[in-house]
């Protein structure tokens, strides 16, 4: 029995810079599990949409489908929108909604492998105050993650870890980094859990001007793309079960 395609489902952004990391990121699942079919649909903005790719897939003659929410916490979109999204699919579809990329250690080696790209040392880590910046969200479930994820960091031999977020919540990240130079970390690094670049990702880069070291976006970190390969996994296994595979 052939192995369910993975349709990636993203948010979709008017900055194209969104779209085209979300691409490299597929590329790279691609590329660590060949023979995998992926593909990708956008909730706004960007095409394909979801939709769209649903019903090619069955004009195909595919049955089974993983659709994986490109999203680090279980907010509105994964909750609401993406469900709402997929009952509309063709009715032959057997489809199964993965679970959200985070919280995961493979994150948060990504948002490491970032601090130290952006010039960090693993001999920073003790003098080293970090902002964990995402994008923010109204679901308390999805501020909760984000709070535990910066606390479970900290126990990995930061100075301290903080949490910020652009929009809908509060500290934002201006606010976090001046809280970690009164704390009185030697250094002060903002490390975006965010996946691609967008409006919300640059309003988390003017709020780290006075921070000391700004790590780029998680983007198509092998971490990430492990992540995916994870929840694919995790979500495949039951479905072949019904089946009977």
């Amino acid at each position: 029995m052939r192995r369910p395609v993975l349709l990636v489902v993203a948010h979709g952004s008017r900055d194209p810079r969104h779209a085209a990391t979300v691409h490299d990121l597929v590329r790279r699942v691609r590329a660590q599990r060949p023979g995998l079919r992926v593909e990708t649909g956008f909730l706004d903005f960007n095409v394909p949409s979801v939709g769209a790719v649903l019903e090619s897939l069955d004009a195909e003659g595919v049955r089974d489908v993983v659709a994986l929410p490109l999203l680090l916490t279980r907010a509105f979109h994964a909750k609401a929108d993406i469900p709402a999204v997929l009952s509309e699919a063709p009715p032959r579809l057997r489809i199964r909604q993965a679970e959200v990329l985070g919280p995961s250690p493979l994150l948060v080696a990504a948002l490491e492998r970032r601090l130290y790209e952006a010039g960090l040392t693993p001999a920073d880590k003790s003098s080293t105050g970090v902002v964990l910046a995402s994008a923010g969200s109204s679901d308390p479930e999805a501020i909760a993650v984000i709070a535990d994820v910066a606390r479970e960091w900290r126990h990995t031999g930061w100075c301290a870890v903080r949490p910020a977020f652009a929009s809908a919540s509060l500290p934002r990240t201006e606010d976090a980094v001046r809280e970690l130079r009164e704390l009185g970390c030697a250094r002060v690094a903002v490390a975006p859990y965010v996946l691609a670049p967008g409006r919300l990702p640059d309003r988390i880069a003017r709020g780290a001007a006075e921070a000391d070291v700004l790590a780029d976006v998680l983007g198509p970190s092998p971490e990430v793309a492990q992540v995916l390969l994870e929840r694919y996994d995790a979500a495949r296994t039951p479905l072949l079960t019904a089946l009977g595979a």
